[in-house]
């Protein structure tokens, strides 16, 4: 399957990589975007071009979007009510990205649209490294963190936990991405389990959207 990849660094791309073929179950070929993004806004800013670039001008089957939660509100099963947006939750933003993009779209290359997978990292993708081996670490955990105004952890904390250092190179993001999703590849629920809203959405969009 022929998959393009965006996240907020290079980093996150090859951990998506890595955990759609997971979710998968198959080796995905990756197609490369024309643009690139550099944090959260930047993320924003270039999905449509991307899309539209991946649509007429690619043989992609999808495009695999997460982004960090950082400090904004929380993705959860209310989200998931048919029609449903909360302005502040950055995935439900970007399906809304992904829908305006592709409304009126004509077919190209033998397909109606690019399809879509989209995630959420709470409160970052380092959470995700850490499920499985740090037992505070956690949607629910951050999700309690926020309501009661006193955080389980922040996010300098995550950076440490994971890479020893809270300014970690590119080389060594890589490095730790590809060891701690390691852990998780042929079982996923761990993951699904700590992290249902944001991760288990890009699980489900894995699944139902991109033919599983």
């Amino acid at each position: 399957m022929k998959l393009a990849f965006l996240g907020e660094s290079p980093a996150d791309e090859v951990a998506l990589q890595i955990l759609a073929e997971a979710v998968l179950g198959e080796r995905v070929r990756r197609v490369l975007p024309n643009l690139r993004a550099r944090g959260w806004p930047n993320v924003a800013q270039v999905l449509p071009p991307i899309i539209h670039h991946l649509h007429f001008n690619t043989d992609a089957v999808g495009l695999v979007v997460s982004v960090d939660a950082d400090d904004s509100v929380v993705h959860t099963v209310e989200h998931e009510a048919a029609g449903y947006h909360h302005p502040q939750c950055r995935l439900c933003q970007l399906r809304a990205i992904f829908r305006r993009a592709t409304k009126n779209l004509p077919p190209a290359r033998g397909r109606q649209r690019v399809l879509r997978g989209v995630g959420l990292a709470v409160p970052t993708m380092e959470a995700w490294y850490l499920c499985g081996r740090d037992e505070s670490v956690g949607e629910a955990a951050w999700l309690a963190g926020q309501e009661r105004g006193q955080l389980p952890y922040t996010r300098v904390e995550l950076k440490e936990r994971v890479y020893g250092t809270s300014r970690p190179s590119l080389q060594l993001e890589i490095e730790c991405a590809r060891r701690e999703l390691a852990r998780h590849r042929g079982d996923m629920r761990r993951l699904e389990a700590d992290f249902p809203g944001g991760f288990g959405a890009l699980a489900r969009d894995l699944k139902a959207c991109l033919g599983q």
